[in-house]
């Protein structure tokens, strides 16, 4: 079981077997997925919309499209109200 020690600058050094399982390189960055106590290691690797599903969240996705409609609305008043 590779194991690594962690530094003064909680800094730690990866061990050369999940290096290589992971096919990391230098300058690769890596997502860090929390369920419970435990932590799973993933080379992060592509564009943005691969990560889609991995936070979850118990909110419901924001409406663009509506907010865009409810902000020219408030606009609209402001300036309305302002010029009379």
């Amino acid at each position: 079981m590779p194991i690594s020690v962690l530094t003064k600058k909680w800094q730690t050094t990866i061990p050369k077997d999940v290096r290589n399982l992971l096919k990391l390189e230098p300058s690769d960055k890596i997502l860090y997925l929390i369920e419970g106590e435990r932590v799973i290691l993933k080379p992060l690797r592509g564009n943005i919309l691969d990560l889609r599903g991995s936070v979850a969240t118990k909110e419901k996705p924001i409406d663009f499209t509506k907010l865009r409609g409810d902000t020219k609305k408030k606009i609209a008043r402001k300036i309305a109200e302002g010029s009379t």
